[in-house]
């Protein structure tokens, strides 16, 4: 299983940014983040069928995950956003087939991308 996350970047807070995770397939797919000196932490999920979703409380209403099964991609839109979204930001992918099920844990994904950074400017 292959990944590429891509689409981070600088934005100032109350900005949107989409992230892409292009895949070399079809799998479960979630979001997580890292901070300077925070441990990683689970952002969304999205199950390989689409459905259903999950959040962290701290994104929950402000960002939404969805797949383009044509393009093997998982997007993460995000929406006013705050200087706390600051962070780095993986994909993952569980290479099996699972209909409906979601992630939320890191171990449970045993593959991952190389990050991209959003930062987020008061």
């Amino acid at each position: 299983v292959q990944l590429q996350a891509s689409g981070g970047g600088l934005v100032q807070a109350g900005g949107s940014l989409r992230l892409s995770c292009t895949t070399s397939g079809r799998y479960p797919t979630g979001w997580f983040r890292r901070s300077p000196g925070e441990d990683r932490e689970f952002v969304a999920a999205i199950s390989w069928s689409g459905e259903p979703t999950a959040f962290a409380d701290s994104v929950k209403g402000r960002f939404t995950i969805s797949r383009d099964n044509a393009k093997n991609t998982v997007y993460l839109q995000m929406n006013s956003l705050k200087p706390e979204d600051t962070a780095t930001y993986y994909c993952a992918a569980k290479g099996l087939f699972a209909l409906t099920e979601i992630y939320r844990y890191s171990y449970q994904y045993d593959n991952w991308g190389q990050g991209t950074q959003v930062t987020v400017s008061s």
